[in-house]
């Protein structure tokens, strides 16, 4: 049964259950906002729906309802590899069923028939300036495709609403199979002298990204694989999937709701605190003389970052109250693959000492290490050192769970957002 057969024998039994949730349940209360919630973010406020994963503060993030460890061990490997491959957390997300060897080859092949950029896009990203920030020409790139969205062409030509996923998954699907191919360009063209590598037909989607980045080492492939496992999702509510189907919700497609996403990705306080960290971390290990510094010379170091007002990049998170299980996945392949990579070997020591600071300086509601204290450093070892170029990684991975949640969405009908605002001065009426 192909890919979009199954997902289609999904929906009919979805649209049953939301109906009959909304048709039973509709006026139940499942959310009391508070006034620092509404000033604060909306932090906490339960007012979105997302299947496809679900972040527990104490527990971490589970797709589909497994957790990292478990799809390590569940999904499906590239010959003689040890990490997860991409296109089966694809199937899991859209499907919700864990996928066979064959189901992956299926998309695996599927991607790489739809992978090639039109001449148009080569030409409109070949003329963007080197010096534009990566992520800028990559949400380029993306709504640049716009021209070729077979939903926006079908829904001009009118279609029934319960069709509507269908042009949308056919949008996401050819999105996904080019995205590496975009990424790898914009890296080549902008730190590599333009020297494009062409794709290599019989690798897979994580492992053809390395290639077309010229990483030709098999361990960076692995890296790969599992980075663009562990990025994919993140819940409903983080700005670059919230983003997207927010835009999407108005029945844009694909195309213009993903490079919004992109957009909201870009932000220091999302995707681009990934750059931050180990720009932090190169610049620890200037100021205390290179090599890896002591405990004793960390401890100080961070106390005088705390003391002056700044943070530790790479620390906190936003929901999590523990150490991020997608840190935990990078430090174990460090452990087995880099052990004595000077850099890593100072994450690690971030990792023994910052949170008793943090949490003796009382100020963090989460003292423990996010998915971006680890990230960079994993890259220069394999000699990615271009630091402004890992949000378009993380983009092209958080791309699968953002379009997976676009395709449900047209299946079920979810209509346009709009929540209501309201005044300062009405919130000072309630509070009389």
């Amino acid at each position: 049964m192909t890919l979009k057969r199954k997902l289609e024998t999904k929906i009919d039994p979805m649209r049953d259950r939301i109906k009959t949730l909304v048709k039973k349940h509709g006026d139940k209360s499942i959310s009391d906002v508070k006034i620092k919630q509404v000033l604060g973010g909306i932090r906490g406020v339960n007012c979105l729906i997302c299947d496809t994963s679900n972040l527990d503060p104490y527990e971490g993030i589970r797709f589909r309802g497994y957790n990292i460890p478990e799809l390590c061990k569940k999904l499906p490997k590239a010959p003689g590899g040890k990490q997860p491959l991409p296109e089966g957390l694809f199937y899991l997300l859209l499907i919700g069923e864990l996928p066979s060897k064959n189901d992956v080859k299926e998309i695996t092949e599927e991607w790489q028939q739809r992978s090639k950029l039109p001449d148009y896009l080569v030409k409109i990203m070949d003329s963007l300036p080197t010096d534009m920030h990566p992520m800028t020409q990559f949400s380029t790139g993306i709504l640049a495709l716009q021209k070729d969205s077979i939903f926006s062409k079908k829904y001009r030509k009118g279609i029934s609403k319960y069709d509507l996923w269908d042009p949308m998954y056919e949008d996401i699907m050819d999105l996904l199979a080019k995205l590496p191919s975009i990424a790898s360009f914009i890296y080549q063209k902008t730190f590599k002298n333009n020297k494009h590598i062409k794709p290599d037909p019989q690798l897979d989607w994580g492992g053809n990204f390395a290639h077309m980045m010229g990483v030709e080492n098999p361990e960076y492939k692995e890296l790969m694989r599992l980075y663009l496992v562990i990025h994919s999702d993140h819940e409903g509510g983080n700005v670059s999937a919230h983003t997207s189907k927010l835009v999407g919700s108005s029945l844009s497609d694909a195309y213009y709701s993903l490079s919004a996403g992109i957009n909201g990705l870009a932000g220091p306080l999302h995707g681009l605190a990934n750059q931050a960290v180990i720009r932090w971390i190169l610049n620890v290990k200037e100021k205390l003389g290179g090599g890896v510094p002591t405990k004793e010379q960390l401890k100080k170091f961070l106390w005088d970052t705390l003391n002056g007002g700044r943070v530790v990049p790479g620390y906190g998170h936003a929901v999590l109250r523990k150490t991020d299980p997608r840190y935990i996945a990078q430090r174990e392949f460090a452990l087995e693959h880099l052990p004595n990579d000077e850099i890593f070997q100072i994450v690690s020591l971030l990792y023994e000492v910052t949170p008793d600071i943090l949490k003796e300086h009382g100020k963090a509601k989460n003292p423990w290490p996010n998915v971006d204290a680890h990230s960079g450093c994993l890259q220069v070892h394999y000699g990615v050192t271009e630091y402004d170029f890992y949000t378009v990684l993380f983009g092209v991975s958080r791309a699968m769970g953002i379009l997976t949640q676009l395709v449900w969405a047209r299946a079920i009908g979810l209509p346009i957002e709009r929540p209501n605002s309201v005044t300062t001065d009405w919130l000072l009426e309630q509070v009389k």
